[in-house]
């Protein structure tokens, strides 16, 4: 049975690497007078590393007016990432970025069994308490026990880390848990801690490979398109709670899907 819904945020929770990170990335560029600008095709070439930071360093290699030395790339990186975050918040206050389309309505159901609520991401405390704030008011944050992100862990995922603390800080089995996940990396992290995971496909990764998750389908928001078909739902014209138990209740049955 499950005890806790462990939620990823960008591209889980909201489109928030196209229509925030990679757009806050080029307004913290332009503010800093380069002429670097992130494309969607090229952010999405950069997602398969985890990290802002890290990305922008993966970049300046590419990037023939970057910084000479390694130090430098770092203090740029950092103060790149800083302005990011700004730009970020500020796009969230004017609406530009909200929920993914069924996640509301299923936070909600969690509340009112009640189900244990967790935010596992490799995200910065700062972005998330910033989404959580413009899109599900100032109390948000306070509805998950237990939130792990990107300054608690050492590694990021594919690392485990950050799932095995959200498991300890909870005090439950890998198995009285469920991920929501849109991305291989974050499905990774997930399985080598041994959490079963329901992956809602995103922008950034619509069709990628996920192996070992117990239900994959395009969002919360429809139950078409989902492997395996939900059951759970009764007349729902979405993903509820109920699939969720569902598919977890009889994963075990599930090997895997491409």
């Amino acid at each position: 049975m499950i005890e806790a819904l462990l939620w990823d945020v960008d591209g889980t929770l909201a489109e928030t690497e196209r229509d925030g990170h990679r757009l806050a990335f080029n307004d913290a560029f332009a503010a800093m007078g380069l002429g670097w600008r992130w494309s969607e095709a090229r952010y999405g070439e950069l997602l398969r590393v985890t990290g802002g930071r890290e990305r922008l360093l993966l970049d300046m290699a590419t990037q023939p007016d970057a910084p000479g030395t390694q130090g430098e790339r770092e203090a740029l990186a950092r103060e790149l990432h800083r302005r990011k975050n700004m730009a970020y918040e500020a796009r969230l206050a004017a609406g530009a970025i909200t929920l993914r389309p069924g996640v509301a309505e299923l936070l909600d159901e969690a509340l009112v069994r009640p189900l244990r609520l967790a935010i596992v991401t490799t995200t910065s405390r700062a972005n998330v308490q910033a989404l959580l704030r413009h899109t599900r008011g100032a109390a948000a944050l306070a509805s998950f026990e237990v939130v792990v992100c990107g300054e608690d862990v050492a590694a990021k995922k594919p690392d485990p880390e950050a799932y095995l603390l959200a498991l300890a800080q909870l005090g439950l089995s890998p198995l009285a848990t469920l991920a929501l996940e849109d991305s291989p990396a974050g499905v990774a992290a997930a399985r080598a801690a041994d959490v079963p995971v329901v992956v809602t496909r995103s922008a950034y990764f619509p069709d990628d490979t996920v192996e070992a998750v117990v239900a994959v389908g395009p969002g919360l928001h429809t139950r078409q398109g989902w492997r395996p078909v939900p059951e759970g739902g009764g007349t729902a014209q979405r993903v509820t709670l109920d699939d969720l138990i569902e598919w977890h209740a009889r994963m075990d049955l599930v090997s895997q899907f491409g």
